[in-house]
């Protein structure tokens, strides 16, 4: 006999907000987008509010050993927390503010890459718990370097070279896009 148990974990902002974008190729940012309200003082331009929702379920027998477990990690993007100034955002702005997104879709295709190499065994848990915080620490430093080295899009030409880094990193993990 097998039980279900449906563990759900979603991170970084209520995903019950309907206006919630998850990530997809064929789509891009538009200002429109960004509904959030401005903050003062803050020295930006604009924000992108995105992260990477995790949940999973596991099926245990009934002395509780874990015979299997699917996951779903999705990149969202967080319309009513991100904002922008009018008077002083650009097209390239938005190009800096897309690519933001983008690097959330990467680390969610690292994400799945890592659990695709997980085995089956009753520390599973445990163990997407940790790839999970490991990826979203990974995450955070990786927005914040470039943020760093592209000058928050004021380095034009560090601008273009993250670009075409982050379209190669993630054709190179293309394997693990999902079909949303």
């Amino acid at each position: 006999m097998y039980r279900l148990v449906f563990i759900c974990l979603f991170f970084l902002f209520n995903v019950q907000d309907a206006s919630i974008k998850s990530w997809q190729a064929n789509y891009k940012l538009t200002w429109n987008d960004f509904k959030g309200k401005p903050k003062a003082n803050t020295g930006a331009v604009a924000i992108t509010a995105s992260g990477i929702t995790f949940g999973f379920s596991i099926t245990e027998t009934d002395n509780h050993k874990v015979v299997d477990f699917t996951t779903e990690v999705h990149a969202h993007f967080y319309p009513e927390k991100s904002w922008y100034l009018p008077n002083k955002a650009t097209k390239h702005v938005l190009g800096h503010e897309q690519l933001h997104f983008d690097i959330t879709e990467l680390f969610a295709r690292k994400f799945r890459q890592r659990i695709s190499k997980i085995k089956t065994s009753n520390n599973v848990k445990q163990e997407l718990k940790t790839v999970h915080n490991n990826v979203n620490r990974e995450l955070a430093a990786f927005q914040n370097k470039y943020d760093a080295e592209t000058d928050f899009s004021r380095n034009f030409e560090a601008q273009l070279q993250w670009k075409l880094y982050i379209e190669d990193e993630l054709k190179a993990l293309e394997d693990f896009a999902t079909n949303d």
